[in-house]
């Protein structure tokens, strides 16, 4: 959207281009006219017809579409060009509109803590009014209690009685919310997850053990505020991992801990996160029993069917099962079961046979009973359900198989020509495919696949092999079989793979 010169300097500038800058209009209507048939027709019938005026509401139009991205240029130590973004957010960005009075719809994309340690939900309002005093629902069918609300206004925040649609405002009270939950009805458009998986974890060990508590809130909180730090605990070994996109993302996690809560870690080694995708069909059935016993602890009758589905999908779950078959008296609409089964169905695959998390799958419940409560005991209790679930999907698993998968990284690489031999050949050695290559003047663009555990090491070793003058882009791109030794991870549940230890942690006799 301009011209920027002394860049990595103490004095840029950054130079709009206009009307006059005819590069920049020709460039455009180029642009523009490959996403909009009715404005090319326009512009060929008559070159004078598109105004510059026109030129800008067409690329705001097409910006709100995300179908073309402006890129301004701006300096942070002289505040260079940021006039000029803040007018193009201005124009090429205009406030969404919504209905105030429709169903109440939101998305939460930022949660911070208070001065006392309090929740604030940053929340965008696209349909429906928030009011202080309203009990909200959200994602994972939890309720909130608002408490406070502020709006967000001319650049600061406002304490209002409500945030309307088409506003900003944060809210208190949600003590369960999490980035990306849905307030009120969840959008009708499709919504991309802008993030890729992280593909990488380590132990995070405080350098005091007394530190141990306070590290485990900390890192709760730090996950609550931002999407690109993940927390999982291994309560059997006393473990906290913290997942990760990359090697640097330690260092920030590390100094944030220091700066922010005052507490020291040190990092293990880092592992790669691998996943299980089924590779057939399986069911199994734990069946009703006459009595609850030490071997059948479980009054109820579950059975789930298990199989593969495209990639990328996640997990689904449903039910086919009769209606009269569902416990009402533990589960007030076949609603609230769904919800409930469909909970116990997700925790339990964050361990495939393997350990991993197994993805990409349908889940279906085809069988389930239960014995109603006479007078003097309670009969089937929820309890059954969730703690009976983990045999039967299990067993599922088993039948069906899994294959491990690891992950992936796109690669896009530019080298001196002089380098190539040396750098193609270093590469193939971490495992990476050249898939394209492409000479341009003096240099060579490779693209191609490496996998997440090597990627650190092509980072490392491409200085030495390039002159320094080497630079390289990786993103995840995909899940593929494991080559060789599969890799495993320890569980931390009950093991439900085995029968025998699992019902001994249940009936607590280990």
């Amino acid at each position: 959207m301009g011209s920027a010169s002394g860049l990595g300097t103490r004095s840029p500038s950054f130079t709009p281009y206009g009307a006059a800058d005819t590069d920049f209009t020709s460039g455009l209507v180029d642009l523009l006219a490959d996403h909009d048939d009715a404005f090319l027709a326009a512009y060929l019938d008559d070159e004078a017809t598109v105004s510059y005026r026109r030129l800008r509401g067409e690329l705001a139009a097409q910006t709100g579409k995300a179908l073309v991205h402006p890129v301004f240029f701006g300096s942070a130590i002289t505040g260079a060009g940021v006039d000029e973004l803040i007018s193009g957010i201005t124009e090429l960005l205009p406030a969404a509109e919504g209905d105030a009075d429709g169903l109440l719809s939101g998305t939460v994309f930022k949660v911070e803590r208070g001065q006392a340690g309090e929740k604030i939900a940053y929340v965008r309002m696209f349909s429906g009014t928030v009011r202080v005093r309203d009990l909200l629902r959200f994602d994972r069918n939890e309720v909130g209690k608002v408490t406070g609300v502020s709006v967000f206004d001319r650049g600061s925040t406002v304490q209002r009685d409500s945030v309307a649609a088409g506003r900003i405002g944060r809210l208190w009270g949600l003590g369960e919310v999490r980035i990306g939950d849905a307030i009120g009805e969840p959008r009708t458009t499709p919504e991309r997850n802008l993030f890729a998986p992280p593909t990488l974890e380590t132990v995070v060990v405080p350098r005091n053990t007394a530190d141990k508590g306070a590290l485990h809130v900390a890192l709760t909180q730090l996950a609550e505020q931002d999407p690109l730090i993940n927390v999982r605990q291994d309560d059997s070994r006393q473990e906290i991992f913290v997942l990760l996109y990359g090697e640097v993302q330690k260092e920030v996690v590390g100094a944030t801990l220091a700066n922010d809560y005052n507490i020291d870690v040190e990092f293990r080694e880092t592992t790669t996160i691998c996943i299980e995708r089924p590779i057939g069909i399986g069911a199994a059935v734990e069946l009703l029993p006459k009595t609850r016993s030490p071997a059948t602890p479980f009054l109820a009758t579950i059975g789930l069917r298990i199989e593969p589905a495209a990639p990328d999908t996640g997990v689904q779950f449903g039910l086919d099962v009769k209606v009269g078959s569902i416990p009402t008296h533990v589960y007030k609409t076949v609603g609230e079961f769904y919800e409930a089964m469909e909970r116990t169905v997700l925790e339990i695959l964050r361990q495939g046979i393997y350990g991993w998390e197994v993805i990409d799958c349908t889940v279906t419940m085809t069988d389930c009973d239960y014995q109603a409560p006479p007078r003097r005991w309670p009969g089937t209790t929820a309890s059954d359900f969730r703690l009976l679930t983990p045999l039967a999907l299990m067993g599922a698993l088993k039948q069906a198989g899994t294959v491990v998968c690891e992950p992936i990284h796109r690669f896009h690489l530019e080298i001196p020509s002089d380098t190539f031999g040396a750098t193609v050949s270093a590469i193939a050695r971490l495992r990476a495919a050249v898939q394209t290559q492409q000479m341009r003047g003096s240099s060579y663009t490779l693209v191609g696949e490496i996998p997440a555990a090597r990627v650190h090491e092509l980072q490392q070793q491409l200085p030495a092999l390039t002159r320094g003058e080497g630079l390289v882009e990786c993103e995840f791109d995909s899940y593929q079989p494991v080559r060789g030794k599969i890799p495993t991870r320890p569980r931390t549940d009950y093991n439900p793979l085995n029968r025998k230890e699992y019902l001994l942690h249940i009936t607590r006799r280990v």
